[in-house]
């Protein structure tokens, strides 16, 4: 199978299959897939522009909107993942993937899919530290500081990621894995890139959690972008047994302009008995299955579990958890062509302005979450503040695997202490607090304590009351997080409040006489 992989799109998608076009002609071959490794810019209009992390002078539609629309219709099945010049609003719907244009599909956070029987996992974004631990919180309209937070890579996706075992033939990320320089021609890199010298040398340039996944899973090839140029390596990875050593061949890529090296062709082996069309990765949909508890939309740490834990810390499934989840999928995984419209695409007429779209769900999501059942993180941010029912993505429902007739917040079977516990964990709720037992209407009995309660207003949804015990991390007023107030009835004020006991205390201010004139008397 012939694989194009292209670095930074930029959203320049018909000069990208044109090309491809030209080297087929030229060369006599047939591209199969094409992967693109970040700043794709899947921007339908000028809302979307408003929602990617560029300075306004940058904010350029380019040719997205045509394959979205049905003018162009893409020639090659291709493939994607985030970088950090996204429309990130319309990312954030396929939170799990899903075609974002007819034959255009998109990976997600995270995702592995298979082709042909090729294996290729993908991780959109870049590492920034102060956001991974973080959950997903973010949504559309975004802030100036939400508008690149959203397309920082977290933790939890990395950790889902390293539950996959056997083999992964293809990995992408957009930033390059850490410390990759040093199994590559660093001279000729560094007089190309100068600047890369003291990031180099201590370190710090690429991703650390990216190292960690090119060590843990050891695929044959890792593709990354960027840092706008080429650049190949080979990582030799050591035995940690007696099984034969492994590699993983590095290559970054540049970005679309002309004179630049942001295309390579390749020829990776695949099932010729197969047809090549995207099908979903069992192994994979099982650890988002597993998993789904572990997901927050807080604007606070959301740390992994880990050896020593209580709980479960390892969710590369079994054999009986794969099969469960199989049945879900009726034996059939291959990616349903469900691609709709959900936006009006780009015209000449377009007169939005600056305005950023208000965030929504993708029916694409609904789908999949709602079969696999597992939370789709928007669903939820909407939840919190009441714009979406609350019923949708609930894993309360979920069964046991090995017991589907028994609900699993009732099966006293399953040890949370075990690593071989089979069924996903329902979501931790918000406490749900009991009615008070003095209010407006009850007046207090003991005429010791007779201050009156002021009840505080909830949201219904305990997601947004716990999201707001998270609040105190950030400082910048956002829509995302619902504020919850202490209210009183309006029309009443301190002396009305304090008459609606039998015996309210009446408080005297002191040498109040020497305030008070001859008419108070």
């Amino acid at each position: 199978m012939k694989i194009a992989v292209e670095g930074c799109a930029h959203g320049e998608l018909e000069k990208i299959y044109d090309t491809i076009a030209f080297l087929e002609e030229k060369d006599g071959v047939k591209i199969d897939l094409l992967i693109c490794c970040g700043d794709f810019q899947s921007t339908r209009n000028t809302q979307d522009l408003n929602c990617m992390a560029v300075p306004q002078k940058y904010r350029d539609i380019c040719t997205f909107y045509k394959y979205y629309s049905g003018e162009k219709q893409a020639p090659i099945l291709t493939i994607f993942i985030g970088g950090n010049h996204e429309a990130s609003n319309y990312l954030s719907e396929l939170a799990y993937g899903g075609w974002v244009a007819p034959n255009i599909f998109y990976l997600g956070y995270a995702g592995v899919v298979q082709i042909a029987g090729v294996r290729i996992a993908g991780l959109s974004g870049i590492f920034k530290g102060r956001d991974y631990k973080m959950g997903h919180f973010e949504k559309a309209p975004f802030s100036t500081n939400t508008i690149r937070s959203v397309y920082h890579i977290r933790n939890l996706d990395v950790f889902r990621l390293k539950q996959l075992s056997g083999g992964l033939d293809i990995a992408l990320s957009h930033d390059w894995p850490r410390g990759v320089y040093h199994h590559g021609n660093l001279r000729q890199l560094l007089r190309f890139k100068p600047f890369f010298q003291d990031e180099i040398k201590s370190n710090s340039l690429g991703s650390q959690p990216t190292e960690e996944l090119l060590h843990h899973l050891k695929p044959s090839y890792w593709f990354s972008a960027h840092l706008h140029c080429k650049f190949s390596a080979l990582i030799r990875h050591i035995s940690e047994d007696d099984s034969p050593s492994k590699s993983t061949k590095f290559l970054a890529l540049d970005k679309c302009l002309p004179n630049r090296r942001f295309l390579q062709i390749l020829d990776i082996a695949h099932q010729e008995d197969k047809e090549i069309t995207l099908e979903y990765d069992l192994e994979w949909l099982t650890i988002l299955s597993l998993t789904n508890h572990l997901l927050s939309i807080k604007q606070s740490f959301n740390y992994m579990p880990g050896p020593g834990s209580k709980e479960r810390w390892k969710f590369t499934p079994t054999k009986e958890e794969m099969d469960f989840v199989f049945k879900k999928f009726s034996g059939n995984l291959k990616i349903p062509l469900n691609f709709s419209q959900t936006v009006q695409a780009y015209s000449s007429s377009d007169r939005s302005g600056n305005k950023q779209p208000a965030a929504r769900v993708n029916p694409q999501t609904m789908a999949f979450c709602d079969r696999l059942g597992i939370d789709d993180p928007i669903a939820l941010l909407l939840q919190g503040e009441g714009k979406y029912p609350s019923s949708y993505g609930s894993v309360s429902s979920i069964q046991d695997p090995i017991h589907p007739n028994n609900d699993l917040s009732e099966d006293k079977s399953v040890s949370t202490g075990s690593n071989e516990c089979l069924a996903p964990k329902p979501r931790l709720q918000g406490l749900k607090l009991p009615s008070p037992k003095m209010s407006y209407e009850t007046p207090a009995s003991d005429s010791s304590e007779n201050t009156p309660v002021i009840n505080s207003t909830t949201s219904e949804d305990n997601f947004s009351q716990s999201e707001n015990q998270e609040k105190i991390l950030d400082s910048e007023p956002s829509a995302n997080n619902p504020i919850i107030e202490s209210r009183v009835p309006s029309g009443l004020g301190v002396e009305d409040l304090g008459s609606q006991g039998p015996m309210a205390k009446k408080f005297k201010r002191r040498n109040a006489a020497m305030y008070m004139s001859a008419d108070d008397d």
